[in-house]
């Protein structure tokens, strides 16, 4: 037996752990980054561009890992890398003109797509990955089925590849359309039966029908594949969210099993930075914003250069209710980050925390900017109506509301009464301040715009009349009267008379109605008064008044005066 001396063992050693690291391939690497063990394949991929250098391809899986951890500008590096190497690289091309997507130049996106199509020959990778990158934004989902359709035509051996027919799948599944996903993936599934990522695909579209049952099982078939496959772990914590929203029957065990299968994912995913923010966004899903704040601040503790940490401490600051705190994060976020990683959501929650910490001007004006950059966000202009509202900015409050019903599917009268009380006090305010100074002139058209408001829930509740819109239309229409005094019209005269005959037989017992049945009886009897000239309907009406509230000054005038007419009106 012969004895290694220990400068022969220390060689040795290093051999043997060279051996190890020149053992670890590409299709390890790719294997991690499926299992989004990103850290782990950026090692792999790191060391594979020193000892297989020439092989442009580890340039490209590198990037794409880049890219995966929101690393554009390293990513891009990197695939320039490998175009150096290789200036025919195909997946390098793909890679830039992925990147060229992120940051929104499409025109350089395209020529990077159509040179690698160019120089990919009857390889169908780089239109698999150019699909992929097509379908960041579902609404190029057929650019992203165009470019398939090619890769298809290129030999019958793509045919048999069961990236190819995964990749169908998620084109389809970000069309909507799950029958055809579907089929795609159990093609795939038939190419590459042992395949998580492929199952853990069929699951999602399971998931999507609302097919929790047939979605797990396919979830835990991908685990029988590959145990440690973490993606399938997120995606049935996210099944048990979906199904915790769905039926409150089983929200409690759901979120609380959700919560258990994500920490499995973090486990197997090393515990790495990214799948901890996609935890992060998955207890912004659950409403789970106390462990948000936890995990968002041991996030800050680990890598202090990300800045997505303050978008997370934003939010969770406040819908915990910790304003201050939480507006310092998401300033830091905002005024730090690159503007391209701006979203609607950070103005968003900017917008909603200085209006906490009453600034509300500049709240809004971020809740502004938040709809600017989504238009689908209709709800916002709800927030920045109340802002306004809160703020009496009445006539820029009743547009805010006019753009949110405009904008909602939904019926949504509440709305559209703080819609027209927002037009009606803005003319009011107006009415007021032009006593003051003759140079004012109220807008008539908030009258109009405030009436129509009314009138619109008037017809939606035709079978039971809202009887506070009823009486803000009187409050509006006695507004358009403009000769009081000689020649009084009485617009609002058939809405007052409506209120009463809705109103007075319930006998109502609160103070707020009964000063709303006052002014009712209060314009009846000046009307019957002073315009029909029915004395008899007059006293009735003052009488209805008095007996409601024998305090009331126009009452007391009623009852005082021996003659002359006080101003008509509410």
């Amino acid at each position: 037996m012969k004895i290694v001396n220990k400068a022969s063992a220390a060689v040795l050693g290093l051999v043997f752990m060279g051996s190890s690291v020149f053992a670890q391939s590409l299709a390890d690497a790719k294997k991690a980054i499926d299992a989004e063990q990103y850290q782990k394949a950026k090692s792999m991929l790191k060391n594979l561009t020193v000892t297989q250098s020439t092989k442009d391809e580890n340039y490209f899986y590198l990037g794409l890992v880049y890219l995966k951890q929101d690393y554009a500008d390293s990513a891009r590096a990197t695939f320039n890398k490998g175009i150096a190497v290789n200036p025919k690289s195909a997946l390098n091309l793909v890679g830039l003109g992925t990147v060229d997507r992120i940051e929104k130049n499409e025109a350089s996106a395209k020529a990077n797509f159509d040179k690698a199509m160019s120089l990919a020959g009857k390889d169908d990778k780089p239109y698999i990955y150019i699909a992929k990158a097509y379908i960041m934004k579902p609404v190029m989902a057929k650019e992203a089925m165009a470019v398939l359709e090619k890769a298809k035509t290129l030999s019958k051996d793509v045919l048999k590849d069961p990236d190819l027919f995964s990749a169908f799948g998620n084109v389809y599944s970000a069309q909507g359309d799950a029958s055809n996903a579907a089929d795609q993936y159990l093609t795939a599934v038939g190419l590459d039966p042992n395949s998580p990522v492929i199952l853990v695909n069929l699951g999602v579209i399971w998931k999507q029908a609302n097919n929790y049952e047939d979605a797990t099982a396919k979830f835990k078939e991908a685990l029988t594949k590959d145990p440690n496959f973490g993606p399938a772990y997120r995606e049935m914590a996210e099944s048990d969210l979906k199904q915790a929203a769905n039926d409150p029957k089983v929200t409690v065990a759901k979120r609380k099993e959700g919560a258990d299968y994500y920490k499995k994912y973090i486990d197997l995913t090393d515990r790495s930075i990214e799948s901890r923010v996609r935890y992060a966004d998955f207890l912004i899903t659950a409403g789970d914003f106390k462990q948000l704040e936890i995990e968002a601040t041991e996030l800050a503790k680990l890598d202090k250069a990300n800045l997505k940490v303050y978008r997370y401490l934003a939010i969770a600051d406040y819908e915990n209710g910790n304003y201050a705190p939480g507006l310092a994060a998401s300033n830091k976020f905002i005024k730090e980050a690159d503007a391209k990683r701006i979203l609607p959501v950070d103005y968003v929650y900017q917008g909603r925390l200085l209006i906490k910490t009453n600034q509300d001007s500049l709240g809004i004006l971020a809740l502004q900017k938040a709809v600017a950059l989504d238009t689908t966000q209709a709800d916002l202009y709800k927030e920045i109506g109340a802002s306004l509202y809160a703020a009496k900015k009445y006539p820029e409050a009743g547009d805010a509301y006019t753009k949110f019903v405009n904008s909602s599917s939904k019926l949504n009268l509440t709305e559209r009464f703080t819609q027209g009380r927002a037009y009606y006090f803005g003319f009011e305010a107006q009415s007021s301040a032009a006593l003051k100074n003759k140079a004012i002139k109220p807008d008539s058209s908030l009258l109009t715009k405030a009436d129509s408001a009314f009138s619109f829930i008037l017809q939606k509740t035709a079978t039971k009349p809202f009887a506070l819109a009823i009486i803000y239309r009187a409050y509006v229409n006695d507004e358009k009267e403009t000769d009081r005094e000689k020649n009084y019209k009485g617009y609002a005269l058939p809405f007052y008379q409506k209120y009463v005959e809705i109103v007075e037989p319930t006998h109502p017992q609160d103070a707020f109605t009964k000063s709303k049945l006052v002014d009712s009886y209060t314009y009846l009897g000046y009307y019957n008064e002073f315009v029909s000239k029915d004395s008899a309907k007059a006293e009735e009406n003052w009488a209805k008044a008095k007996e409601l509230d024998p305090a009331n000054k126009q009452v007391i005038n009623y009852y005082a005066r021996k003659g002359g007419s006080p101003n008509k009106g509410k």
